[in-house]
């Protein structure tokens, strides 16, 4: 869906916005994997954590993955379903409570397994199951800062350093090496995966095949997908899990801002209240262009403009777009694709304040599940 069939000026701006009704949607699409192949299909917290959403997210998912003390926390408090966790290492002061939250724990190292094993599997009145993250060494991952499988890597256990003989008392292997991906991509990923970690997954009780995999796109094979999963699932007789973050929120959300001033310099630049640094820092990190509802390439409509932040970073621009109509201080801009990587990603530098956080249904139309202040700046700071 392009186009909002609600009033977005009846909203805060600026304003992260999620559709429940396109969400459903992804997780139908989601649960359909599940049913037809067996496996379990977690939310992974690190691209969308947006807890408002989980009574309807945990009607159809398995539970949470997270990177950290605090998504576990999170996902175990609003979810309460699943709770995977996985970090490169895991701290003496947070390990306690770490495992009051989790059902499935997947350590980076032997040196870390052979450090907390006892204390998972001494656990009182829980049976946390125990992984072990492995690197295939093989990535069709273009952009370094988001490929775990880039030379000299610290995610995962390469087969170089791979244990056989300390494998007592692991549950299950896990791998990571998609982003944004195909089916196509996970297909010789797993050849890989097999043929270097293979003789060691027939030993196991299941298989985590990680996040990347963009599930809910309109052009992903999802008849390819069902295909692995179900190769595994009979090869090795394992359970199999995937975690995407993506696939869940994929293009149900939206950023809505205004223009507050036009300027002149060279070319028309239009001034918003958002921010590319603060609030889709993934433009400037990735980078990408987000799409805009009703706008083009530049020059491809009749009046372009460089589109700014309001921050003091000189590179705080979010791109060129055209517009059919001169653009007028007040008028509202849609980003699209705004759920999943933004409000996990969103910061207050300059002490610029967060977008507000929305949800439509037909049910409730617009709801404001919250504003932020000025407290939510003061009490990060000291």
């Amino acid at each position: 869906m392009t186009k909002i069939d609600f009033n977005n000026t009846q909203m805060p701006s600026p304003s992260c916005i999620v559709d429940e009704r396109l969400l459903k949607r992804n997780l139908e699409v989601l649960d359909s994997v599940q049913k037809r192949t067996g496996a379990s299909i977690l939310l992974a917290l690190k691209g969308f954590s947006m807890w408002s959403t989980f009574p309807l997210v945990g009607e159809y998912l398995k539970g949470v993955t997270s990177s950290s003390l605090f998504e576990a926390r999170l996902g175990f408090e609003k979810m309460g379903k699943e709770v995977h966790a996985y970090q490169p290492a895991y701290s003496d002061h947070e390990i306690d409570e770490m495992l009051s939250y989790v059902d499935h724990i997947v350590f980076n190292s032997f040196d870390q397994l052979k450090k907390f094993k006892d204390k998972v599997k001494n656990v009182k009145d829980k049976n946390i199951e125990i992984g072990l993250r492995v690197n295939p060494e093989y990535s069709e991952t273009e952009t370094a800062l988001y490929d775990p499988c880039y030379a000299h890597s610290r995610l995962g256990i390469t087969l170089a350093n791979f244990k056989p003989d300390e494998l007592d008392g692991v549950d299950g292997i896990h791998f990571h090496s998609m982003c944004e991906q195909n089916s196509d991509t996970l297909e010789r990923t797993i050849e890989v995966v097999e043929d270097k970690f293979g003789e060691y997954i027939h030993k196991m009780k299941w298989l985590n095949l990680g996040g990347g995999h963009h599930i809910t796109r309109p052009d992903y094979d999802i008849e390819a997908l069902i295909r692995i999963i179900n190769h595994l699932k009979e090869t090795y007789k394992v359970e199999v899990y995937l975690e995407p973050g993506e696939a869940i929120a994929l293009n149900t959300g939206y950023l809505v801002a205004t223009v507050l001033d036009i300027v002149t310099n060279g070319i028309e630049i239009a001034i918003l209240d958002t921010s590319a640094e603060c609030h889709m820092p993934d433009v400037l990190a990735m980078p990408y262009r987000p799409q805009i509802m009703g706008a083009g390439q530049p020059e491809e409509k009749a009046y372009t403009y460089r589109l700014g932040g309001m921050t003091c970073l000189a590179g705080d621009v979010i791109g060129d777009y055209s517009f059919e109509k001169p653009l007028q201080v007040g008028d509202r801009l849609v980003f699209l694709d705004m759920a999943h990587y933004t409000m996990v990603k969103n910061h207050m530098f300059n002490g610029m304040n967060l977008p507000s956080i929305v949800t439509y249904n037909e049910e409730q139309g617009i709801n404001v599940i919250r504003q932020f202040k000025y407290e939510d700046y003061s009490n990060r700071l000291s």
